[in-house]
């Protein structure tokens, strides 16, 4: 009998407090009742679960880790326990509180004015207002300094001009966070549903994250109040801390879709009896569970310590890269090995490893590419920049 839990063969549970597990079954919970008996049927169909936000708000999972404004002030590692529960039932999930939470949430409580956070932020903590976030363009993915979107002041107010692509959440929101060039440089926009030259092209077709909403924006001589400035922003760099929220928030999900796998990989390994053993007695069945539960061991210390560098105030951008290039790489290698082990039956949707698979691809690309993270943490260890 196995003694030792293999996707927390270090006993890190160990360590977390009160609060922190609290924080972790008030997800897990809220999965079981309101997600899971319905998220193989959204992902094949291709739909967000649209009653969710609210429930999720009621139970303080959005917003969660920013204090004020009705939100609930949780610590670093029991926001990315959270990521996690949700991931570990679908990586749309996680990408839908991911950027509500950490992108345009975060956006408005770092840089927003005072009247912008009494406006929003409630709602969004309730899931009443959904909000996305522009920064990706059609011809501008990594190189986001060269983006087309402007704006430029008239009277008043700010005329928008420019398109925002593979946007998360955007054919559900009432909110988008749109990063636009101006005469001072790169600012942030609130920009509401509704409002005139604004419109939302839903993508279609997706192979990938097919539970959650992704599409287009369109600024056609968009009129944008100057109170919807974000008057904190100026530079590229305003926006890129957004991305370091959600890529703290990404390297603790993604391990949930990596422990999920293990364990259906180890579940089905250890009852399907082949050449009259259990596949789980073979050594090459073994040595890829073990392969599995040793990374992501690796990458849960990883997250671990992240999570303490940041609640310190100590974090470096390059540290989440770090994290978020190696725990997203590791959950798709876990996904790709527990398909392998779960044979044929792998790409049935009776089982969750190919969904996870699917989805990750996804989360490798997104938040910055594999590459883009590596040439971070280069520049950060070397000295010198590579990227151009």
């Amino acid at each position: 009998m196995a003694s030792l839990n293999a996707c927390d063969f270090y006993g890190l549970d160990e360590f977390l407090t009160q609060e922190q597990s609290l924080a972790r079954k008030t997800a897990k919970d809220f999965i079981a009742k309101h997600v899971s008996p319905r998220i193989k049927e959204s992902f094949e169909a291709g739909y967000f679960l649209e009653d969710l936000p609210e429930i999720m708000g009621g139970l303080g999972l959005l917003g969660a880790n920013l204090s004020g404004y009705g939100c609930a002030g949780m610590d670093s590692l029991s926001y990315g326990l959270i990521m996690k529960e949700l991931e570990r039932c679908d990586s749309g999930l996680r990408s839908f509180a991911s950027v509500q939470t950490s992108l345009c949430m975060y956006a408005i409580h770092e840089f927003g004015s005072e009247e912008q956070k009494e406006k929003y932020l409630p709602k969004m903590a309730q899931g009443k207002i959904i909000g996305c976030f522009g920064l990706t363009e059609p011809d501008v993915g990594s190189n986001p300094e060269a983006m087309g979107t402007n704006a430029k002041k008239q009277g008043s107010h700010f005329i928008l001009n420019g398109s925002k692509t593979w946007i998360t959440n955007a054919p559900i929101s009432q909110l988008a966070i749109v990063w636009a060039k101006t005469h001072e440089g790169i600012r942030g926009f609130l920009v509401e549903k509704g409002t005139p030259g604004f419109s939302i092209a839903r993508i279609k077709n997706k192979l990938s994250l097919r539970a959650s909403e992704t599409g287009t924006l369109f600024f056609q001589s968009c009129k944008i109040p100057e109170e919807n400035l974000l008057p904190k922003t100026l530079g590229l760099k305003s926006a890129l801390s957004c991305l370091n929220q959600a890529r703290f928030g990404i390297s603790f999900g993604v391990l949930g879709a990596a422990e999920e796998c293990l364990q259906e990989a180890l579940t089905y390994t250890q009852s399907r009896v082949m050449f009259e053993k259990p596949l789980a007695s073979f050594q090459l069945v073994q040595e890829k569970l073990v392969h599995m539960s040793t990374e992501i061991t690796k990458a849960n210390l990883l997250a671990f310590r992240l999570a303490q560098l940041k609640e310190s105030k100590k974090v470096k951008p390059a540290q989440i890269c770090m994290a978020k290039q190696n725990n997203t790489k590791i959950a798709l290698d876990c996904a790709r090995l527990a398909r392998d082990l779960l044979g044929a039956n792998g790409v049935s949707n009776d089982y969750n490893s190919m969904r996870h698979m699917c989805n990750l691809e996804s989360v490798f690309t997104y938040e910055g590419t594999d590459h883009i993270h590596k040439l971070v943490i280069g520049q950060e260890i070397t000295g010198f920049s590579a990227f151009f």
